[in-house]
């Protein structure tokens, strides 16, 4: 039972979204109302996966992670989104519930990081729920610091603060 990770395709991309569907459910739960976690459907979660990977494909990676032929995980990076050109933002990184504390997601971000700097970045970046305690342990156990800047997002009409982490690669 090995974790296997290898470049997304088009195909993935329905899948990935119900994963992430599920990941965010199972990760904010216990501090957002069910209601907010509600919406996206796992259907229009892929479409947008879809649709962003369209956009944005010719300057950012998408990562699988496959356990026995299963998807469990996946990975999305690219450019720092404040524009720094030495900066890799780390978009995503999202696991099937059962998946947390496998390894998988380490292995998702080593990976990463490694196609950060291969892409000459000397630096990466990333944005975590500063409610979610779990990802914010994950990330610092990682190497990541944050860096005090905040923004928030939305996540149905709950707004959720948003903390900016980052790392030298």
């Amino acid at each position: 039972m090995t974790i296997s990770l290898r470049p997304a395709t088009g195909a993935d991309l329905m899948a990935v979204g119900a994963l992430h569907q599920r990941s965010r459910v199972a990760a904010y739960s216990s501090f957002l109302p069910a209601e907010a976690l509600a919406d996206p459907t796992p259907e229009a979660m892929g479409r947008y996966w879809t649709e962003r990977v369209g956009w944005e494909g010719a300057d950012h990676r998408m990562t699988v992670a496959e356990r026995d032929g299963r998807l469990v995980g996946f990975s999305y990076l690219g450019p720092d989104d404040a524009g720094d050109p030495a900066t890799g933002l780390l978009n995503a990184i999202h696991l099937e519930p059962d998946e947390r504390g496998r390894g998988t997601g380490r292995a998702l971000m080593v990976d990463a990081l490694d196609a950060m700097r291969a892409r000459g970045w000397s630096r990466a970046a990333l944005w975590v729920l500063r409610e979610n305690a779990a990802a914010r342990r994950f990330y610092e156990h990682g190497g990541w610091t944050a860096t005090g800047e905040e923004r928030d997002d939305v996540i149905g009409a709950t707004v959720v603060p948003q903390l900016r982490y980052a790392r030298s690669l």
